[in-house]
């Protein structure tokens, strides 16, 4: 079988199961998981796959179904756990300030903070601030506004206003989609709104989000690439995604 061959093979595969394995593949069509991966990143250039560990699932062109809290909480978790670990370094010295966004990336960066480096933090998250709440560290401020089941965030004019009258010196958020054509993305109109705040309110921006967020794209752009300092994601991450991610001038940082 020809590589134009195979890749065709898998570009079929993608489209019907979802998803194809490198060890499977590699099985089906004799040669070596190497080669699969060749043809996986090919696919990938052509905006066919998504490159993910242990294979590839097919890509689509934008989705627009979030996944609830809920659901989120234990998906990639031990990723996010080390995300969060990492992401400490870009922590504020003794006394500075950070904003925290709502989500489970975030969620798991301050079960990671340290009990004894007094912050001031603000957050418009309803799981963030209780988990905030809880350090004695910590000068918690949180914004108010309608709460999105989905993300148990505040949204709305008055959260975006809030942000608005904020200075930090770091902002740890979250996204849905990472990619360096439609930069950062999410599934909701009035949650880009307040995300675009607290971009526009830090003076650097700390991404946290796992390899499955990378050249994945949702409904609405809160941020371009240009517009964060630093993206902290996970070893699965394939090297085409981060090299393209580098190359729109972000720092990556793999946990």
């Amino acid at each position: 079988m020809y590589a134009s061959e195979r890749r065709t093979a898998l570009a079929h595969k993608l489209r019907v199961d979802g998803r194809v394995s490198v060890v499977d593949a590699a099985t089906e069509f004799g040669v070596s998981g190497e080669t699969v991966r060749r043809d996986l990143a090919a696919l990938e250039r052509h905006g066919v796959a998504r490159r993910v560990h242990g294979g590839a699932v097919a890509r689509t062109s934008v989705q627009a179904v979030e996944l609830g809290l809920v659901e989120r909480e234990g998906r990639q978790a031990e990723q996010k756990t080390a995300i969060a670990v990492a992401a400490l370094a870009f922590l504020p010295e003794v006394g500075g300030s950070i904003i925290v966004d709502a989500g489970t990336s975030t969620a798991a960066l301050v079960e990671q903070l340290p009990h004894d480096l007094p912050l001031v933090a603000i957050t418009h998250g309803v799981v963030t601030a209780a988990q905030l709440a809880r350090s004695s560290s910590v000068d918690l401020n949180v914004l108010g506004g309608r709460v999105r089941d989905a993300t148990g965030a505040a949204v709305g004019p008055g959260t975006v206003a809030a942000y608005g009258q904020v200075g930090v010196d770091v902002a740890f958020i979250g996204a849905n989609g990472v990619s360096p054509e439609r930069g950062l993305t999410t599934a909701d109109f009035a949650e880009a709104a307040v995300k675009s705040a607290i971009v526009a309110s830090a003076r650097q921006t700390v991404v946290l989000a796992d390899a499955t967020k990378l050249d994945t794209d949702f409904v609405v752009t809160f941020a371009a690439l240009d517009d964060v300092d630093v993206l902290v994601t996970d070893t699965s991450a394939s090297p085409e995604a981060i090299a393209r991610i580098r190359e729109a001038g972000v720092e990556v940082v793999l946990a």
